[in-house]
């Protein structure tokens, strides 16, 4: 009798993605604490992104991988009334939809620029509180989703509203393959795997072994890590000197480097923590520079005289003591002017106030 084996198809190892360490990072830190709000990747096609969300699923106790379609309904992700037992048995029973199945796993939105707003906000809402509330066709019930999210995107295919931007806990932008010799690994690795996923798989599976413990490690750990007062104040610091509105940053970093401090094994957030998290807590929410500093010296605080802004590529002065600003730096393109001269930064008059006109009397 022929006996034939089906086997279970081998996904890539999380530890053996080259390049895309910021990435990696992102993804241990939602997975030791979902409830930092999930990831957002954006970058250009071919680098990763679904690989490594598909890759970090076999890191989790779960192991649950859940795709969202693009035209799924705000039926089918948040659930709905079971009308076979309705009909059949006039009873009211809750149907579970995706959000149900991704509960301890991951949930993964391809394109996430391209889906309703709707189904986004709801999305963040779960993945900020950990719990699918559903009050609907008669419906009342709510049951736990601790969703690890992770959104994807293209630049290319369009933007996400603000709003919706900045309720994404971590935000990674993802650049080409900044090297020969990176591209030249990244596909050596990946031909590897092609020709025995297998194989492969066993060369990493010790590897593979000892992180998904060390997650697991810091998932317990985490409530019990400690942040010291210095460090509430430089996370305050840095939001400040960001310029981001609210304090969903700070929240979101503290979290952060409290997990980074969890994955690494102590028991109390450091500089170093909020250091390795600051940029993926910042990148989609900063809205100005950081305070220019002399080399070797720490960040000045604002001392309230002229400010830089940024306008149309060129650094526009405002001069507050009435002397001339320095003209604009030329560009490469000065020749372009032909017989004119190049653009000259002027200062901003002061206009006199004018009387208001009194209308005579009819």
């Amino acid at each position: 009798m022929m006996h034939t084996e089906s086997a279970e198809p081998v996904g890539f190892p999380f530890t053996a993605i080259e390049g895309q360490p910021q990435l990696q990072m992102a993804l241990l830190l939602a997975a030791i604490d979902p409830l930092l709000g999930g990831v957002l990747v954006e970058g250009p096609r071919g680098t990763a992104k679904s690989t490594s969300a598909r890759a970090l699923a076999a890191l989790l106790p779960a192991g649950r991988f859940v795709n969202l379609p693009l035209g799924a309904t705000e039926e089918q992700l948040v659930g709905s009334i079971d009308l076979e037992a309705a009909l059949q048995r006039s009873a009211v029973q809750f149907r579970a939809g995706l959000l149900a199945q991704a509960h301890q796993g991951i949930l993964y939105v391809d394109e996430v620029n391209l889906l309703a707003d709707g189904l986004v906000d709801l999305l963040l809402d779960v993945s900020a509180s950990g719990i699918n509330r559903i009050e609907r066709d008669g419906v009342s019930h709510q049951h736990d989703a601790r969703i690890t999210l992770i959104g994807t995107m293209n630049p290319e295919e369009g933007q996400l509203r603000p709003q919706l931007l900045d309720r994404f806990g971590l935000f990674v932008r993802l650049e080409n393959v900044p090297s020969t010799a990176m591209r030249k690994a990244i596909v050596k690795t990946r031909m590897a795997f092609d020709a025995d996923p297998q194989g492969f798989f066993t060369a990493h599976a010790d590897a593979q072994a000892a992180l998904a413990a060390q997650v697991a490690a810091a998932r317990r750990a985490l409530a019990d890590v400690q942040w010291p007062d210095a460090i509430h104040d430089q996370v305050a610091q840095l939001c400040q000197d960001a310029g981001v509105e609210g304090v969903r940053a700070d929240l979101v970093m503290l979290r952060a480097a409290r997990a980074h401090a969890a994955l690494q094994g102590r028991a109390q957030v450091s500089w170093a923590d909020v250091q390795a998290v600051g940029e993926l807590a910042l990148a989609h929410r900063r809205t100005q520079a950081a305070p220019v500093s002399q080399e070797g010296d720490e960040p000045a605080p604002d001392s309230g005289g002229a400010q830089t802004s940024q306008l149309s590529g060129q650094t526009a002065h405002q001069s507050t003591d009435g002397r001339q600003p320095p003209p604009l730096p030329q560009s490469a393109n000065a020749q372009d002017w032909g017989e004119m001269s190049a653009p000259q930064a002027v200062p901003i008059q002061t206009v006199k106030a004018l009387r208001p006109f009194s209308s005579k009397k009819a």
